[in-house]
Formats: structure tokens, sequence, C-alpha cells
């Protein structure tokens, strides 16, 4: 049986509270934040989670420490691959300028995607960097469980990596809320 690839995004950050983009900002976790990882570390308490990897942004890592400690793991493992798409020059602009600095922008169910800002990292490089995750992730870890710690845009991408999605189909899906979890095996792909 393959393994389980269990995909959360980290908890409420200071960039978050803020209504920042916040890319590749390395802010920490808010109070509400740290409360986040630890109901959804409670989640996973008991499902034999065999690893966890972690983005090495400060949001990701702490979330991912919280839910090691919980659930009774030593060790987090930094995936320099985890970390949130880069931002360009969206990096650190409030959510509601999205439209004022990108013209080329799609709408999904909660939030406006930005698709080609200056300098930022486009979808199908995502995309790639995703299948990189996935495929090192599987091969390292081929049955059992694992959670992979990080960001909404790479976090729908992994699925997208997954499932063999383009990256369209990926961004259409549900928005993918603080702590919110992707469940990813053969008969499963649920949000929680």
């Amino acid at each position: 049986m393959p393994g389980i690839v269990y995909v959360v995004r980290h908890g409420q950050d200071e960039d978050n509270a803020a209504g920042l983009l916040n890319g590749h900002r390395d802010t920490p976790l808010t109070a509400l934040g740290r409360a986040q990882a630890t109901i959804i570390a409670e989640k996973l308490l008991g499902h034999g989670i065999a690893a966890i990897y972690s983005s090495p942004l400060k949001r990701a890592h702490e979330t991912a420490s919280i839910i090691a400690n919980t659930i009774g793991l030593n060790e987090v493992i930094i995936e320099p691959d985890l970390i949130e798409r880069e931002f360009g020059i969206m990096t650190g602009k409030p959510v509601a300028d999205i439209a004022k600095y990108s013209k080329n922008n799609f709408q999904g169910d909660k939030i406006l995607y930005f698709l080609d800002p200056q300098g930022a990292e486009t979808f199908p490089v995502l995309l790639e960097r995703a299948k990189r995750v996935l495929h090192k992730i599987q091969t390292l870890h081929p049955t059992g469980k694992v959670v992979l710690v990080a960001h909404g845009d790479i976090g729908k991408l992994i699925r997208a990596a997954y499932h063999n999605w383009t990256w369209e189909q990926a961004i259409a899906t549900p928005y993918l809320d603080n702590t919110g979890v992707l469940e990813l095996e053969p008969n499963a792909d649920v949000i929680e």
C-alpha cells in the first residue's frame, strides 16, 4: 500500500493577521496560529505519523514543531522545496492591492491569485517544484504516513502533482485555510 501524505498549511502568522502577502517573508505565528497548530496536532495524534517535513520558514517550522511535540516525534526535517512561492513585487503588499500590482490574475473561491507579477515564481515552475517534493517523499517513504507542513500555494500544487493535474486545476480547488489539511492517498483527498 502506498504511503499517505498529509499536507498541512501553517497556522496564522503575523502577515496573515495583518492582511499582507508574505511569500518568503519570515514572520512567526500569532497566538491564534499556535492555537490552530495545537488543534491540528491533536487531530493527527494517534494516526501513526512516521515523519514530519517542514518549509524552512518560521510559520511552517513552528507549526511543524508543535505537531511533532504533540504526537511524540523528536525531529522536524527541513525540506527547502516546501517553501512558499516567491511572490516577487507582491511580497509584503496588502492582499487588497493584488489587482493594483498584477493585471493577470485568477479569482479563486476566496482569494485572487496573481499569475505573473515582476519577480514572482510562476505556477508552472511551482508545479515542477511540487513534483520534486512529492517524488522525494514517496521515494523516502513508500509506506507509512508523512506530514508536510507548508503553505497555501505550494500545498495546492503538491496536491496537483499527486493527481497529475495542471496548475490551473490546482488553483481552482478550494482555498486551504490556516492549518487546513489535504490528505493524499489513493482513495481519499479530503480537506479537514
